[in-house]
């Protein structure tokens, strides 16, 4: 696969949901770059590989349609044989109901979310994200190929971006009250240099936590934090229930990442350039 057969298959689920809707609602896109990187591996490996994401905001309706929106994407998808990635429970009274959803086999995952706007009057908005699989861009290694031992080196950890790095690893910490595991192979604090961008990146895993409910409250807690803080954060769709979590920080060239692990752990990844600002520093 390569990014326009991603767009375009990402755009046809998008069409699945929308084209029997009624009333038939505008599809307003929101964000101009579909590509970005490959959410945390779980072997902690390098990897090059990007996917794409695509949503859209669904206007033009009364408000008071939001979630019928929704449930009628959820139906068209089933119809097209797509299945849940989690139950299929929605909490329809909550403050953004939401169903997650996959495509089989070509594995897309996507989402139709409802939030509130006025609870008083059942008024709300609705959206719908697709997410492609991961993909190697053009001109790219294997996904599983070794990098060049240079590109991977233990940075000074009194350098101002080791010290940005960690700050925003201790405030994460802080933030989602669960302990750290023992520290794995690929984790840590290393110099990353590809190309002309070199940067600072730290990683770390919790402890498996006990279920999709506690994952879920604890990447909500960092949610919060981030929108609290300012950063620019996106929500993807994971395999292990809870969503994971894209920030970049608003002045800074800083990326962070939480998504679930397959062992009931949550893995933190934080990415900061060489040479950016110093206004996180631990």
């Amino acid at each position: 696969m390569n990014e326009q057969q991603a767009i375009d298959r990402a755009e046809q689920i998008i069409g699945e949901a929308v084209d029997g809707m009624s009333p038939r609602p505008t599809l307003e896109r929101m964000g101009n770059a579909p590509v970005g990187a490959c959410i945390a591996r779980d072997d902690h490996g390098h990897d090059d590989r990007v996917q794409v994401t695509l949503i859209y905001k669904l206007t033009g309706v009364p408000g008071a349609q939001a979630q019928n929106l929704v449930r009628q994407a959820r139906d068209a998808w089933l119809k097209k044989g797509y299945t849940y990635n989690t139950s299929g429970e929605v909490d329809w009274d909550g403050a953004f109901p939401t169903v997650y959803m996959r495509t089989e086999p070509d594995d897309f995952w996507m989402d139709a979310v409802t939030g509130v706007v006025d609870r008083a009057k059942g008024e709300g908005i609705a959206s719908l994200k697709v997410t492609s699989p991961c993909f190697l861009p053009p001109g790219k290694a294997s996904a599983g190929s070794a990098a060049d031992p240079a590109a991977f080196q233990t940075p000074e950890p009194d350098s101002p971006a080791a010290r940005r790095a960690l700050g925003h690893s201790s405030r994460i910490y802080d933030v989602l009250g669960v302990g750290p595991a023992p520290t794995q192979a690929g984790e840590g604090l290393r110099t990353v240099r590809e190309e002309a961008l070199t940067a600072v990146h730290h990683t770390w895993s919790t402890v498996p936590l006990a279920g999709d409910d506690e994952r879920a409250r604890a990447v909500a807690r960092v949610e919060a934090y981030f929108r609290g803080a300012g950063w620019k954060v996106r929500r993807l769709p994971s395999p292990e229930g809870a969503p994971a979590l894209v920030a970049g920080h608003p002045e800074e060239h800083t990326v962070a990442q939480v998504a679930p692990s397959p062992t009931g752990a949550l893995r933190v990844a934080v990415t900061t350039h060489f040479d950016g600002p110093a206004s996180a520093e631990a």
